[in-house]
C-alpha cells in the first residue's frame, strides 16, 4: 500500500474554485466513507479549512488512485471533474509526507507559519478516526504532522514570519497602522461561533475593543462564546449573543464585523451593507461612479506614460526659448517623431525647448562648445535621439499639471470575511465608506510576504522528518515478516523438542530445559544478525523489496504475515490518540 494525495488550495485554484469546491462537515464525512469503499483505497483522511481541500488515502495502486480520488472529490464538491482537474494536485508516497509536514509547519498556508492548521490537521485525524477510515499509516502520518508542526513552532521563530489568519486579516483592516491601537474602543460584531469566529473574538477582545456582539444560528453557541469572552481573565471586553436575525441592526451600531460561518450563500449582501451604514451614518455608501470614471481614466493615462496636453498658446509662456505659432498645425504639442513640428527647426532649437520644457534651463549649446554648423546639429540630433529613445517621448511643450486626486471616503465600517465560501457579497469592495478583507485580498496581499531565515530552518526540520518518517514506514513494513519468520523458527524449535522426546522417553526435565534452551539460542543466534540488518536495509530508501526477499527465502506463508499486520494494527487502534 502507498501513500496519495489529491487536493488544491489557493496556491494551485482561484478562490472562486476553492469556494465552489468547498465541503461542509457532512460532504466530508460522506467523501471518507465512499473513499475506503472504493477499491484503491483502504485508509483515507479529509483535510478541509478555508483555503485548502485534501483528500488523502491509502492506496494499492497510483493512476487508479489518483483518478478515484479525483473523481470523489468533484462528486463531492460539486464542481465538474473537467473544470476541477486543472487545479488538482497530486503528491505520492515522500512526496505526500513532505507535502503534509509543511502544511503542519505552516509553510503552505496563505500567511506563512501560522499554528491555526494544527488544530485542523487533528481535527481531521480525530473525524478519520471517528469513522474508523484511519489504518496504521494514516494514523502514523497525522500524529507525526502534528509533531513536526509544534517542533518547528517551538525551535524556529517560523510564527514571526507570518500570522494567524485572523491577524493578518486585521492588520489589512486597519490598513497598516498598529492594531491594538485602531482596534482601541471599537464595537466589534462577530458572526458565527466555530473556531475560526471564536478566534477572531478572542483576538479583537485581547486588542481592546469595547464590546463584542455574537451572532449565531444556533443561539446557544453564541451565548457560550459570548460567556467566554466575558469571563476571560486577560481581556475586560462587554460581551453578549444576539439570534442571527439581528444582524442588520446590530451591523449598524459596529465599528468591525467578522463573518466565518458555513453558510453555502451570502451572509451579508451588497444592500444590507449599505443599509447599515446609510442607517449609521445616513449617507449613502454608493461609491460616486462619475469619481470612479475620473480614476479609472486618469490611471490610463498615467499608465500609458503620457502626461495630458493643454491647448495652442504656448507662445505666451514666460522664458519659452521657442516661438511655436509657426506649428499650429500641431496645436496639442509635438514629440521627436513629429515632422511637421520640427520642420525647419535646428537641433540647438529643440535641445533649447526640450530643457525648458523639462524644468532645466535652457543652455547655448554653441557658445558652450563654440561649434555651430552642420557638424554640431548631427551631434545634437544625436543626443536628442538618444534622450528619446531611453524615455519615450520628448517632453511636451506644457509641463503637466498635477493630477486631482478624489480620496475615498474614510471607512466606518471595517468587515472581515474569513468564510470559505465567502459570507459577504464581494460587490462590498466598491462601496464607500466600507473596508472590505476576504480570502481573496488576504491572498493577494501576502503573495509577496517576505521569508525569513526561520523559513529555511523549517524547511530542514522537514526534510528530516520526512527522512525519519520514510525509514521508520519502511523498517515497520518488514517486521511483521520478521516476526513471521521468528514465529516459524520457535515452531521448528518446538517441533524438533518434541521429536526429542519421543526418541529419549527417560529425558528428565532438567536435561529437556538445558536442550531446549540451548537450541532457542542457537537459532536466535543465527537470525539475530540477519534480522537486524535486514530493518536497516529495509528502512533506507528502495528498502521494501527486503520483506518479499525473506519471505521466499525462508517460504513463509503469506497469510501468516497477515496475521501479524492485522494484529499490530488492532494494537494500534486501541492505543491511538492525536498527539
Amino acid at each position: 500500500m502507498s501513500l496519495l494525495v489529491v487536493g488544491l488550495s489557493h496556491r494551485s485554484a482561484p478562490v472562486s474554485v476553492l469556494e465552489r469546491a468547498s465541503l461542509n462537515a457532512g460532504a466530508q464525512l460522506k467523501l471518507l466513507q465512499d473513499t475506503v469503499a472504493a477499491e484503491p483505497a483502504a485508509e483515507a483522511a479529509v483535510l478541509a479549512t478555508c483555503n485548502r481541500i485534501e483528500l488523502y488515502a491509502d492506496v494499492d495502486k497510483f493512476h487508479a488512485g489518483v483518478a478515484e480520488l479525483s473523481t470523489l472529490l468533484a462528486q463531492h464538491s460539486g464542481v465538474g471533474l473537467e473544470e476541477l482537474t486543472p487545479y488538482l494536485y497530486v503528491h505520492y508516497e515522500d512526496r505526500a509526507v513532505h507535502h503534509l509536514f509543511s502544511v503542519a509547519c505552516g509553510l503552505d498556508s496563505m500567511v506563512v507559519g501560522e499554528g491555526q492548521i494544527l488544530g485542523q490537521i487533528k481535527d481531521s485525524l480525530a473525524r478519520a478516526q471517528d469513522l474508523h477510515t484511519a489504518g496504521r499509516l494514516l494514523n502514523d502520518l497525522f500524529q507525526q504532522a502534528l509533531r513536526v508542526g509544534k517542533r518547528a513552532h517551538s525551535e524556529t521563530g517560523i510564527d514571526r514570519a507570518g500570522q494567524s489568519l485572523v491577524t493578518f486579516g486585521l492588520e489589512q483592516l486597519s490598513a497598516g497602522a498598529d492594531v491594538q491601537q485602531w482596534a482601541r474602543g471599537k464595537r466589534a460584531l462577530v458572526i458565527g461561533a466555530g473556531s475560526m469566529s471564536s478566534l477572531a473574538a478572542a483576538t479583537l477582545a485581547r486588542a481592546g475593543v469595547a464590546e463584542i456582539v455574537v451572532a449565531n444560528r444556533t443561539f446557544e453557541r453564541a451565548e457560550r462564546l459570548a460567556r467566554i469572552l466575558s469571563e476571560g481573565d486577560d481581556t475586560d471586553v462587554l460581551a453578549r449573543a444576539v439570534p442571527m436575525d439581528s444582524v442588520p441592526g446590530e451591523l449598524t451600531r459596529a465599528d468591525v464585523a467578522v463573518s466565518c460561518t458555513g453558510a453555502t450563500g451570502l451572509v451579508l449582501t451588497a444592500d444590507a451593507v449599505v443599509a447599515s451604514v446609510e442607517g449609521r451614518t445616513g449617507a449613502p455608501a454608493v461609491e460616486d461612479t462619475a469619481v470612479a470614471d475620473t480614476a479609472v481614466r486618469e490611471t490610463a493615462v498615467r499608465e500609458a506614460g503620457e502626461t495630458p496636453l493643454s491647448g495652442a498658446g504656448s507662445a505666451a509662456d514666460e522664458n519659452c526659448p521657442l516661438d511655436l505659432s509657426s506649428v499650429s498645425s500641431v496645436p496639442s504639442g509635438f514629440s521627436v517623431m513629429g515632422e511637421a513640428a520640427v520642420a525647419g527647426m535646428d537641433a540647438a532649437t529643440l535641445e533649447q525647448h526640450g530643457a525648458w520644457a523639462a524644468g532645466g534651463t535652457a543652455v547655448d549649446r554653441t557658445r558652450e562648445t563654440g561649434r555651430s554648423g552642420p557638424e554640431a546639429d548631427a551631434e545634437l540630433i544625436g543626443a536628442l535621439a538618444a534622450t528619446a529613445t531611453r524615455v519615450g517621448r520628448i517632453p511636451e511643450r506644457r509641463r503637466p499639471e498635477p493630477v486631482v486626486e478624489v480620496p475615498r471616503p474614510e471607512p466606518v465600517l471595517f468587515l472581515l470575511d474569513l468564510a470559505m465560501p465567502r459570507d459577504v457579497d464581494a460587490a462590498v469592495h466598491r462601496l464607500a465608506g466600507v473596508r472590505l478583507v476576504d480570502i481573496e485580498s488576504l491572498a493577494d496581499a501576502s503573495a509577496d510576504a517576505p521569508m525569513a531565515t526561520d523559513v529555511d530552518m523549517v524547511r530542514r526540520i522537514v526534510a528530516d522528518e520526512v527522512t525519519a518518517f520514510g525509514a521508520a514506514q519502511r523498517a515497520a513494513h518488514i517486521t511483521p515478516t520478521v516476526v513471521a519468520l521468528r514465529s516459524m523458527a520457535a515452531d521448528v524449535v518446538a517441533g524438533e523438542i518434541a521429536r526429542l522426546e519421543g526418541r529419549l522417553p527417560g529425558l528428565d526435565d532438567k536435561h529437556r530445559a538445558e536442550i531446549t534452551q540451548t537450541v532457542k539460542r542457537v537459532v536466535d543466534k543465527l537470525l539475530h544478525a540477519p534480522t537486524v540488518r535486514v530493518k536497516q536495509l529495509a528502512a533506507e530508501p528502495g528498502g521494501a523489496g527486503y520483506a518479499d526477499a525473506l519471505r521466499t527465502l525462508f517460504d513463509l506463508d503469506q497469510e501468516t504475515v497477515a496475521s501479524v499486520s492485522r494484529a499490530e494494527n488492532s494494537t494500534t487502534e486501541k492505543n491511538r490518540g492525536p498527539a
